[in-house]
């Protein structure tokens, strides 16, 4: 079951949930049940169980071919990653899902301009959306009138989508933005 997510993009999609429950434990952690999806993707992301890799892009790759808009898409553009690790999940799963698809995945027309503080521990809106304002160029126009699909791993309140797909719209001219997600969280904040 996927689910739509709102933003300034054409349509977005969240394959899944992350999470079904989350308790609060007397030692102030959480009991945590998540879906297949969000599961596999913390085992990769915090746990670096790279073997994830390969089922996440294939839920993904198939849900991409139900959509109507895939075959049209000219290039996948994940959101560039707010830290530096060994191996990028996001990237690996995008280069899997162009792979499988036969849509490039660019890494090199979208730019971070400068460091920026992950989001999820603030909750305040305006300052999450001061955090990232600014923080992302694109490298020329060679998507001009063209179709972009924005992949990232999880969504919560949009933000960063939000403004990426300000910057692909105003500078990059492109026609369309679709965004899809591997998860998303059960709250939007």
């Amino acid at each position: 079951m996927s689910y739509e997510i709102h933003g300034n993009w054409k349509a977005g999609w969240a394959i899944d949930l992350h999470t079904v429950s989350s308790i609060p434990l007397p030692d102030g952690g959480f009991d945590t049940t998540y879906t297949d999806t969000g599961k596999a993707l913390n085992q990769l992301k915090y746990h670096s169980d790279y073997s994830q890799i390969e089922p996440l892009a294939k839920t993904a790759v198939e849900f991409l071919r139900t959509r109507v808009v895939t075959p049209y898409l000219n290039a996948i553009i994940s959101v560039p990653p707010s830290f530096s690790r060994e191996l990028q999940p996001v990237q690996e799963i995008a280069k899997k899902i162009s792979e499988a698809l036969g849509i490039p995945h660019d890494l090199d027309y979208l730019i971070k301009t400068r460091p920026t503080d992950q989001l999820k521990g603030v909750t305040d809106q305006a300052e999450r959306e001061k955090i990232i304002a600014g923080a992302f160029k694109v490298d020329d126009l060679r998507y001009k009138n063209g179709k972009i699909l924005l992949f990232d791993d999880l969504f919560r309140s949009g933000t960063t989508l939000n403004e990426i797909t300000k910057v692909l719209y105003n500078e990059g001219q492109v026609q369309n933005v679709y965004v899809v997600t591997l998860t998303k969280t059960r709250v939007n904040r």
